[in-house]
Order: structure tokens, then C-alpha cells, then sequence
């Protein structure tokens, strides 16, 4: 309700940044850790006023298109690319694809200048999953 941001009826002077009210819930969540994550701390990016449950997450847009292309249905779980649960920063490309085959791999990116069989790098050549 309005009340629960604005006290009183008090209208001006309350802060529309959803944070400023909501960093215990930002830092406490754990499904997935916003903070770990590296969310950014503008709620609305993701949640609305009617409430924190039903969150959208747009992975494609931000991070990588994980819901769409190639990748879509590909996947059950966060855990499935993402290998450390406190950090999402941390992530493999190589366990999944034919590209766990090293030796494969490099041999087809051996003309690719700075080429590195790690999945940082990964991301850096193929930022839409494509070749």
C-alpha cells in the first residue's frame, strides 16, 4: 500500500529509490544473491510496486540471451552455467558445449588473435551465443 512508503500520508520529501528503503531485502536475497549477482540495486528494473514476488529478469537483455536462440531450453538451472552460487559473475561456457573438447577447440580458433580457451573469453567473442 502507499502507507508502507509514505507514513503518514507524507507524499513529499519520500525517496522514489526503492533501495533506500529496501537494501536489508536486497542484500538478504538469496534466490539468486542480488549482491553476488551483481544486480543493479534500481529495483524496478526487475520488481514492480505490486509486489516483490514475480520479479522479471531479463538475462538476455542484460547478460547473455540464456532464454532465447540457441540456448533456450537448454538448460534447468541457474547452477547449470553459473558454478559458484555466491558469485554469478563466475560462470562456464565449456561444460556444456562441444567446445569441452579443448584440443577441437583450439585447433578452430587457432587464427583467432588473442584467443584463450576460457569462458570470460567466450563471452567476449560470441556476446550473442553466435560464431
Amino acid at each position: 500500500s502507499c502507507a508502507q512508503c509514505h507514513a503518514g500520508g507524507v507524499y513529499a520529501g519520500t525517496s522514489s529509490d526503492c533501495f533506500s528503503c529496501h537494501q536489508a531485502d536486497y542484500d538478504g536475497t538469496t534466490d539468486p544473491n542480488h549482491g553476488a549477482a551483481g544486480f543493479p540495486t534500481d529495483c524496478t528494473q526487475c520488481h514492480t510496486v505490486n509486489g516483490w514476488t514475480g520479479a522479471t529478469f531479463d538475462h538476455d537483455g542484460m547478460y547473455f540471451p540464456i532464454y532465447s536462440g540457441k540456448h533456450r531450453d537448454k538448460w534447468n538451472d541457474c547452477g547449470d552455467c553459473h558454478f559458484q552460487s555466491n558469485n554469478y559473475g563466475a560462470f562456464s561456457c565449456l561444460g556444456c558445449h562441444p567446445h569441452s573438447d579443448k584440443k577441437k577447440t583450439d585447433d578452430k580458433h587457432r587464427d583467432e588473435s588473442g584467443y584463450r580457451y576460457e569462458s570470460q573469453a567466450c563471452l567476449s567473442c560470441h556476446p550473442d551465443g553466435r560464431e
